[in-house]
């Protein structure tokens, strides 16, 4: 690989199909994520073997196939950062930045999230759903609020978390692996799939998938490269994630350490495998639509996990565990819908709101795809916390 000093164009831009295959991919994955964080309790867990065939299939969608996302979403983030180059990175511009359209974000969406839960608690509503606020220490109420040490209230968002720490990080990232690309992304690998402590971060493969994007970008690596390859390389990673889910419904839901390494492995082949994906479906009318729904995904992903366990909440009082496949089915759908909609509202009539809580992600649709900004995205009584 040459380095961006000997190629780097300061110039550069991302070309329209590149982006609008960003902007699908996102508004995919994290639809997908949706399906990571369904609540469930100790009786209706995938590993439970009450829904046999059902239960695979939970396994498959939300322990494997989607696992995929964080990892993609972390590469899609480092990649942007460093699209036009190292010499044209401002670290000071890019913390101001990201303050406005990550950290600001996190806190709104988390510290709205804790303190209803705090209010409803107070009236004897959500306890055994969620961490107990009302008799929490202050450590373990900062931790639920800034995810200091541990997970946020809102689990989902401890992906803006770990991801703020890599664009601290962002300069020392960029100039190792413009020098040792092949080392670093070594070692970052190592790191996301050995059973090490993960240290700074709560999701080790996003340390990677993030510096998986710089080195693509800041060694001007043709990521349309693969695209004639495009269905081989989506049936191996569904193949992967089929395989992989096999195992873990034979082994769950505690597993062992290789599996877990394999668990890891599969999510940061996933990679691949949705950028593949992205080339087939920007071809289609569905995905150019979907290419252009801006903010969208960003009020999808930080918004759904307290739908999840709102629905949660009244399924428990008013259904059975017999009908737990109704709730599967339908609670990722109607927090689609609901997301839908109040971010329409939210944007036609709060737009002041609606930006300060999508980061400024507005989805102007009267502007060529090319020229938009691509700020990084980010990429239970008794229940199972899906991380």
């Amino acid at each position: 690989m040459g380095t961006a000093h000997q190629r780097g164009d300061a110039t550069v831009q991302i070309d329209a199909t590149v982006s609008a295959r960003i902007n699908m991919m996102r508004i995919v994955l994290i639809s997908g994520i949706i399906f990571v964080h369904v609540p469930h309790d100790p009786a209706t867990s995938p590993y439970a073997g009450a829904f046999s065939g059902f239960d695979w299939m939970r396994v498959f969608l939300g322990d494997s196939l989607f696992r995929i996302g964080v990892p993609c979403l972390s590469a899609i983030s480092g990649y942007l950062l460093f699209h036009r180059g190292f010499e044209a990175f401002d670290y000071r511009r890019t913390l101001r930045s990201k303050a406005s359209t990550i950290l600001l974000p996190f806190l709104l969406w988390n510290i709205a999230f804790l303190a209803l839960v705090y209010l409803a608690q107070t009236r004897g509503i959500g306890f055994g759903y969620l961490p107990d606020l009302v008799n929490a220490t202050p450590r373990e109420v900062m931790n639920l609020s800034l995810a200091i040490e541990n997970w946020p209230i809102n689990i989902p968002l401890y992906f803006l978390r770990d991801l703020l720490v890599c664009l601290i990080l962002s300069p020392v990232i960029a100039l190792a692996g413009l020098r040792y690309p092949l080392t670093v992304l070594g070692l970052m690998l190592a790191y996301a799939v050995l059973p090490v402590p993960s240290g700074i971060f709560l999701k080790k493969s996003i340390l990677f998938g993030f510096s998986f994007g710089v080195a693509m970008a800041l060694h001007r690596i043709d990521i349309k490269r693969m695209d004639r390859f495009a269905l081989p390389v989506v049936l191996s990673v569904l193949a992967m994630a089929v395989l992989l889910s096999v195992a873990l419904y034979a082994y769950g839901p505690e597993f062992p350490v290789w599996l877990n390494m394999l668990r890891a492995v599969t999510a940061i082949a996933g990679i691949f495998g949705a950028w593949a994906l992205s080339a087939l479906l920007v071809r289609t009318a569905a995905g150019q639509r979907l290419a252009q729904l801006g903010g969208l995904s960003f009020w999808i992903f930080c918004g759904h996990y307290p739908l999840l366990i709102l629905f949660w909440m009244v399924w428990n009082r008013l259904g059975s565990h017999a009908d737990y496949p109704l709730f599967y089915a339908a609670s990722p759908l109607l927090a689609l819908v609901i997301l839908f909609s109040t971010h329409a509202l939210a944007r036609r009539f709060a737009p002041a709101l609606h930006a300060i809580l999508t980061g400024r992600r507005m989805g102007d649709r009267k502007r060529p795809l090319a020229e938009r900004p691509h700020p990084p995205m980010k990429p239970n009584g008794s229940i199972a916390q899906r991380r």
